[in-house]
């Protein structure tokens, strides 16, 4: 099932269909749920050439991993621009797709004030895009309402204007769960690659920012739990990074599972702010009566044996404990 969700002004209900049986580690109280972040470099070109054999193969090992009871039970792609991207998603073979705000897609967000310096259009500040939001939740479980909105056009900064970046809400059944849950996938303003004033791009991402906290404040439902993950650009940016967490008050992956041994964490993390070494986020809330807890980390596609590199990007999979009362 293909899906377009609606503006931003409403959430379109979607016929959900029968759910599909719960893995073995599902209990009637409770169920694991992988959820995999995944920026797939879906450039076209000139920004890239040469994508659509590695693009290929990352569609072909989910699929593979899906047919032996092993893939993510979401997928969150990033940067699926090209249709070489898009193929790559659908031969995943995932049963539900929901795309993010398309290329035309308006905004309902406006910033009251304009970025410091002024527009470059050499620097893709054009005033059109050329290209959707690249992305994209998969889903093996149904999806009964969806809502997406791109960011504001005096939001973005540099090369990233080219794109209508933005934010995509679904909100899932869970099998034996007494509620669903919302998942939002998003991509904001790059830093060095946008390819503008550190001034710039920063004003950007903080306005982006204040978006995303308003789309959520419209469309999450806080009595459903959330998770909000996606490319968040905040490597390394001490200013972007606090000012997100001020108006985004969830918890963050990295740093429930630095802190409690009951996270099984799967992966190399350096220092004592491993979320600061990368862009690729997971953050969680719980909601009325189902709590949300990471019990695992790991990277995917990193290019270990058996999962090999074929992004810019590794992938970011996290294992949730879902849990409720009967």
């Amino acid at each position: 099932m293909l899906i377009d969700p609606a503006p931003g002004q409403a959430l379109r209900q979607i016929a959900a269909g029968p759910v599909p049986s719960s893995p073995a580690h599902a209990s009637p109280d409770g169920i694991d749920l992988k959820v995999l972040i995944y920026n797939i470099e879906g450039l076209q070109w000139p920004a890239r050439k040469g994508r659509a054999k590695h693009l290929r193969e990352i569609g072909a090992i989910l699929r593979n991993l899906r047919e032996r009871g092993e893939a993510p039970d979401i997928v969150l792609f990033q940067e699926a621009f090209s249709p070489a991207a898009k193929r790559a998603v659908a031969r995943t073979g995932y049963p539900v797709i929901v795309r993010g705000p398309s290329r035309k897609a308006r905004s309902v967000y406006s910033i009251s004030t304009k970025l410091p310096d002024r527009a470059r259009p050499a620097k893709g500040e054009l005033g059109v895009r050329l290209m959707s939001s690249g992305l994209i939740i998969a889903s093996r479980l149904p999806v009964v309402e969806t809502v997406s909105d791109a960011y504001s056009r005096r939001s973005c900064a540099g090369f990233d204007c080219l794109a209508n970046k933005g934010v995509v809400l679904a909100r899932i059944m869970i099998p034996g769960a007494p509620a669903p849950i919302d998942i939002a996938n998003t991509h904001m303003n790059a830093r060095g690659a946008s390819k503008v004033s550190p001034e710039r791009h920063l004003a950007s991402h903080l306005a982006q920012t204040q978006e995303l906290a308003q789309f959520l404040q419209n469309h999450h439902n806080p009595s459903n739990a959330l998770i909000l993950a996606g490319d968040f650009n905040m490597a390394r940016s001490v200013d972007r990074f606090s000012f997100f967490r001020a108006h985004h008050p969830l918890q963050l992956v990295h740093e429930y599972c630095r802190d409690r041994p009951t996270c099984a964490v799967k992966m190399s993390w350096d220092g004592d702010a491993p979320w600061m070494d990368t862009q690729d986020l997971q953050f969680f809330s719980s909601g009325a009566s189902v709590r949300v807890i990471p019990v695992g980390v790991r990277t995917m596609f990193d290019g270990s044996p058996g999962s090999p590199r074929l992004s810019d990007h590794d992938g970011f999979e996290v294992t949730y404990r879902l849990t409720w009362s009967r």
